[in-house]
């Protein structure tokens, strides 16, 4: 019998290991089939599960609270699966190179407590080569265990979409790879339970793993162009955003727009690429430009502030600044690699330490990872700047009026606004000095 049915039935359990942003939409939906374990090493992380608290706002509370999931920071509990689901983190360090140690302690973890008949399966975005090559050996060390003999191992890539309420894990159609034909099907069935818009085998693990990180490395290269485009019409003293809705009433156009690039997937992804390329000899001619361009824009956007404060009369160190968000996208609660904190760090370098407030973000996170106190809405006020980092519906719901409210009670000529994400109207704040991304 397959582990597939072995799961339906209730005779074994599925884990995934690691609960964020991938892993816990991935164990409360499965949980509605199949037995599942949820293990993660952040025991405040599990804490809040088990009190029906979904810190990343995916799912929401109520799912959190009624799903059967076990979750856990035991790993023995690991023993009771035969279907396993790596979806740690796979950040970049300092040096932009790969940071594989949160798939390697993974690997580890589980190797010690898998068992004969088991199926691995990695979700983490990693280089082409690294599941074979670098977390099976682990995994059979750890166990004492022959992969291909006693184990099996695939790759499916994760395509959640944090804070996306329409493309959702079970309506995104998901790639899959097995070692060999027989897991392929296996780790078929098993993905087919859950995701409604199918799954697409291809016919490598190595494949698969192209597959994520070429997927995010076009749309970097994508908005790199919008962005430099950009810093070329600010030069030239036209609006991007007018010239790019001309663009866009042509049937071809793609619709990007420029725009802050962080976060786990689209401002990292790409590093993954072009390491593994230069291992084999190859420097990105492009893919390492976009990301060039990508990287500078938060010091862009922040010099452009900069130059409006002074053109406004305005001594940008004395001036009392006020930043919209700090996620790296809307309505998200995901503060991690935020291109927003650039923008931060170099007003820091011309001592303005501005206001920060976002509604979804978790003020301890963004205290750990940037340093930075959040302050509530209503002390957003009498500022001389404001600048709206990001496009959170709350802030795109505020009219002219709301945004008007917040500025001190001074001339509009002496006012800066900084739209980066072009949600307001431009014409509704003529007397400002208002610039856009």
């Amino acid at each position: 019998m397959s582990i597939c049915q072995d799961l339906l039935d209730g005779n074994t359990k599925l884990s995934l290991v690691g609960l964020g942003y991938v892993g816990m939409p991935l164990a409360i939906e499965f949980a509605k089939y199949v037995k599942v374990v949820g293990f993660d090493i952040n025991e405040c992380k599990i804490a809040q599960y088990k009190a029906g608290i979904d810190p990343t706002k995916e799912v929401g509370d109520a799912a959190v609270a009624k799903t059967s999931v076990e979750f856990t920071c035991n790993s023995a509990a690991l023993e009771d699966a035969l279907f396993h689901i790596v979806a740690v983190p796979t950040p970049v360090n300092q040096d932009k190179t790969p940071d594989l140690t949160p798939v390697i302690g993974a690997s580890r973890t589980l190797g010690t407590h898998l068992r004969p008949g088991s199926i691995v399966v990695y979700e983490s975005t990693v280089y082409p080569g690294v599941t074979e090559d670098v977390c099976v050996p682990i995994l059979e060390r750890e166990s004492g265990l022959k992969c291909g003999v006693d184990f099996k191992v695939g790759y499916s890539p994760e395509r959640i979409n944090p804070g996306d309420k329409v493309h959702t894990l079970t309506t995104i159609r998901k790639i899959v790879s097995g070692q060999d034909a027989e897991s392929l099907e296996e780790i078929k069935n098993v993905y087919d339970i859950v995701i409604a818009a199918g799954t697409y085998p291809v016919s490598t693990i190595k494949t698969a793993e192209a597959v994520k990180v070429v997927e995010n490395s076009q749309r970097d290269i994508n908005i790199a162009f919008m962005n430099e485009l950009a810093m070329v019409f600010d030069r030239m003293g036209i609006d991007t955003s007018e010239v790019v809705a001309g663009m866009n009433t042509k049937w071809n156009a793609l619709g990007f727009m420029p725009g802050l690039v962080g976060g786990h997937c689209i401002g990292v992804d790409p590093y993954y690429f072009t390491y593994e390329a230069e291992k084999l000899g190859y420097h990105s001619q492009i893919i390492l430009a976009g990301r060039k361009v990508n990287d500078g824009m938060g010091e862009f956007v922040a010099d452009a502030a900069i130059r409006e404060m002074v053109q406004a009369g305005l001594a940008p160190a004395k001036a009392k600044v006020g930043v919209l968000g700090i996620t790296f996208k809307e309505n998200c609660p995901d503060v991690r690699n935020s291109k927003v904190n650039d923008i931060l760090r170099h007003f820091r370098q011309y001592c303005i330490e501005p206001l920060v407030c976002d509604p979804w973000a978790d003020s301890a996170d963004a205290k750990l990872a940037y340093g930075v106190d959040l302050v509530d809405m209503d002390e957003m006020r009498d500022l001389d700047v404001l600048v709206i980092a990001v496009a959170h519906d709350r802030f795109v719901a505020m009219d002219s009026g709301d945004y008007k409210a917040l500025f001190a009670d001074k001339s509009d000529a002496e006012k800066v606004l900084v739209d980066v994400k072009s949600i307001l109207n431009k014409a509704d704040f003529a007397g400002f000095h208002y610039w856009r991304l």
